[in-house]
């Protein structure tokens, strides 16, 4: 044993766990997270839950209160399919960004990966939802367990007045457009129960009556020429609606003609729910590299002071190891980058930089090469930076090539493949940059905004595409989006793929053209 065994003695034998033995681990745990780290966490929540019920969660996306859809009850079927052949494990952990933070632990976990996952989840993940900025600004984690019990009563009243088939119509449609369902650049507002409670009592008293009468006090266009009242209704059709919108969910909610009150409301739960995800979609590597870095880092410290054995030791590294490996590009099993592996990987090259720098990391970091505040600099980054930024400020050339990272430009013009920049002198940003780029959301996600309808006239929504780098949409997926589309608003849509930069036309799609 190491120094400081004697001690403190083991806190665990063997694999079998009991609650007095997750006490322990977790005060051991939580003396090092909190006390040396110096995370700042919720309050924590452990709950104990089955192979069954874990898969449940998998398939209801990982909330504990969540209404019922039909597409919850055919993921769960998949997962467990897979599950009971062996050909997919479940995660050891799930864990909740709200206040309590809740954390799954797997009941079949050996005494080892209750530890393990305690760390990475109850603390890393935890520390994390708490203190980084978009989590702070777009998400309410005090809030979001009474709203998803308010949305769950909600549906459920639903069906049980207008029929499972009429309820499972409107959020099959507003699934499809949960993507196109948040602000990106505008603060929701923030959740209450209490609050939400009322505002559906007032929307099913007042809405219908308000949204009936709105379109005809829109302000006539003012005389002129015919080309100048048709540019001036524009205008003012742009003003009154606020366009263009980018958050198709919302208006479709507020501005439908043919929904009734309910299935705005049904409308407003999805596109809550696509917003509180949202952060965790522009925040995968570090988030994952947090909590992947907390459990490593308190557990070698828990063997450094002798309290958990050389045989726990060995069963965490396999596991460990197997999170954050990397295949090769030629290996079956590569999918891409492993989010966890990069992160990982990043926040223990802080770490490095901060206390054993080299002459190439003084160059590239000189706020923080040789200081040895890597503890300072890691809760900085985890509070402030995205994926996209954190990789802009954070890779380093010694990280570049370890992952043997080179950028590829593949123009459709060209019948070749081009390798514009390796891991050299010459190629560290550029190769930087272009990986910090597939993790903006505004680059991953194509940009589709509502520009106009007419309201007063044939009521033809016009949506429109911004065509990056050539990429358009996959037909038959956009065919069945405008679909869903048509089905909220109750009119014909339309969708023009316009090329960024030169406003040239590349593509159009309507619902006029296809089989409803």
């Amino acid at each position: 044993m190491k120094k400081g065994a004697k001690r403190a003695g083991l806190l665990f034998e063997g694999s079998d766990w009991n609650f007095e033995t997750l006490s322990r681990v977790y005060d051991a745990i939580e003396e090092i997270a909190v006390g040396d780290l110096g995370l700042d966490i919720y309050p924590n929540q452990l709950e104990i839950i089955s192979s069954e019920q874990m898969l449940d969660a998998y398939s209801s996306i990982g909330m504990p209160l969540m209404y019922q859809h039909w597409s919850f009850g055919k993921r769960f079927v998949f997962e467990e399919h897979l599950y009971r052949k062996g050909q997919r494990g479940l995660a050891y952990e799930l864990v909740i960004n709200s206040n309590p933070c809740i954390t799954y632990l797997m009941e079949e976990n050996t005494m080892t990966m209750q530890a393990l996952v305690t760390a990475h989840a109850a603390f890393g993940h935890n520390h994390f939802f708490k203190n980084n900025y978009l989590f702070q600004r777009w998400t309410d984690a005090s809030a979001i367990l009474s709203y998803m019990d308010f949305a769950k009563k909600y549906i459920a009243r639903c069906e049980e007045r207008y029929g499972l088939a009429a309820v499972e119509n409107i959020l099959d449609s507003a699934h499809a457009l949960m993507d196109q369902g948040v602000f990106r650049y505008r603060r929701a507002p923030r959740l209450s129960s209490e609050k939400e409670r009322e505002r559906v009592r007032e929307r099913l008293e007042y809405e219908e009556q308000t949204y009936s009468d709105l379109w005809r006090t829109l302000p006539k266009a003012k005389s002129g020429g015919r080309s100048d009242a048709r540019e001036q209704e524009y205008l003012e059709r742009k003003r009154s609606l606020n366009l263009p919108e980018e958050n198709l969910l919302y208006f479709l909610e507020k501005n439908s003609l043919i929904l009734e009150p309910w299935q705005r409301e049904i409308l407003r739960i999805v596109r809550v729910i696509a917003q509180y995800f949202y952060p965790q979609r522009q925040t995968k590597v570090m988030n994952e590299g947090c909590a992947t870095f907390v459990h490593y880092t308190v557990m070698n410290q828990l063997y450094d002071e002798g309290r958990i054995s050389e045989g726990t030791m060995l069963e965490f590294l396999q596991s460990h190891s197997n999170v954050v490996f990397q295949p090769d590009f030629d290996d079956p099993r590569f999918s891409g980058i492993n989010p966890y592996a990069l992160g990982f990987a990043m926040m223990r090259d802080i770490q490095r930089v901060s206390t054993q720098p080299t002459a190439e990391d003084r160059d590239w970091f000189p706020d923080i090469a040789g200081k040895g505040e890597w503890r300072e600099t890691l809760l900085d980054a985890w509070a402030n930076h995205r994926d996209e930024s954190f990789i802009l400020q954070y890779l380093s050339p010694t990280l570049i090539r370890d992952f043997r990272l080179f950028l590829l430009a593949d123009r459709s013009s060209d019948p070749y493949c081009e390798v514009t920049a390796i891991h050299n002198e010459r190629g560290y940003e550029k190769v930087r940059s272009a990986l910090a780029r597939n993790y903006d959301v505004g680059v991953l996600q194509p940009d589709v905004q509502v520009v106009d309808v007419d309201l007063l006239g044939d009521r033809h929504l016009k949506l429109q595409h911004q065509v990056r780098n050539g990429i358009r949409l996959q037909e038959e997926a956009r065919d069945t989006t405008l679909r869903h589309i048509r089905n909220l608003w109750g009119y014909d849509v339309t969708l023009e793929g316009i090329e960024a930069g030169t406003g040239k036309v590349v593509y159009e799609s309507s619902t006029k053209q296809l089989t409803m």
